[in-house]
C-alpha cells in the first residue's frame, strides 16, 4: 500500500508518500517527475510519518535547520541510492556541485562517473528539502536544473544563508 498526505508551505504545496512507516516521496505539487512510483490510486491517509515531516518543514521553513532527519526510504538504483546519500552530507546553508559529487563518487567506486550522471540522479530524487538536491550547484555555482524549479531553488538557498536576498 502507499499512502499520501499534503501539507502547504511558503513555497507552495506539497504532496507526501510513504509505504506506512517511512516516507517514500514529497514532492512540490506540479514539479518534474511529481509522484514518480506512486501507484495509480494511493490512499490519502495522515500517517504517523506525515506529521514527522511537517514538524520537519515547520522547523525548516521557520528558518532554522532541523536537528532530526525523518525516517526515510529512498528507492532507486544503487547508484541514484548513492547520489542521495551524498546529497544527505551536504549541510544547511553549504553547496556542493555536480562535479564535487561525481569526483567523491568517483572514488568510491574506483571509476569515472561523470557530473551529468550525477545530475540525472540528482534530478530524481523522490525526497525533496529533506534529501537537499537544492543545494546541488553548477560548476562556477550556477542555479542549475531542479524539479521544484529554479525559483524556488534560489529561494531555499536564500533561505539557508548561501545567497543575499
Amino acid at each position: 500500500m502507499q499512502y499520501i498526505a499534503h501539507c502547504e508551505t511558503p513555497l507552495g504545496g506539497i504532496t507526501l508518500a510513504s509505504g506506512g512507516e517511512s516516507l517514500t516521496g514529497l514532492w512540490f505539487d506540479g514539479q518534474k517527475y511529481f509522484g514518480a512510483g506512486l501507484c495509480d490510486e494511493p490512499i490519502e491517509k495522515d500517517l504517523f510519518v506525515f506529521g514527522e515531516v511537517r514538524e520537519w518543514l515547520k522547523i525548516y521553513f521557520g528558518g532554522k535547520q532541523p536537528d532530526f532527519t525523518p525516517p526515510l526510504s529512498l528507492r532507486g538504483t544503487p547508484f541514484r541510492r548513492a547520489v542521495w546519500e551524498k546529497l544527505l552530507l551536504i549541510p544547511y546553508g553549504k553547496t556542493a556541485t555536480y562535479g564535487e559529487i561525481a569526483r567523491s563518487l568517483s572514488e568510491e567506486f574506483g571509476r569515472k562517473v561523470s557530473a551529468r550522471a550525477v545530475g540525472n540522479a540528482v534530478g530524481h530524487n523522490p525526497v525533496s528539502l529533506i534529501v537537499p538536491c537544492h543545494r546541488v550547484v553548477g560548476a562556477n555555482g550556477s542555479l542549475t536544473g531542479y524539479a521544484g524549479g529554479i525559483e524556488r531553488k534560489r529561494r531555499l538557498l536564500e533561505m539557508e544563508g548561501v545567497f543575499q536576498k
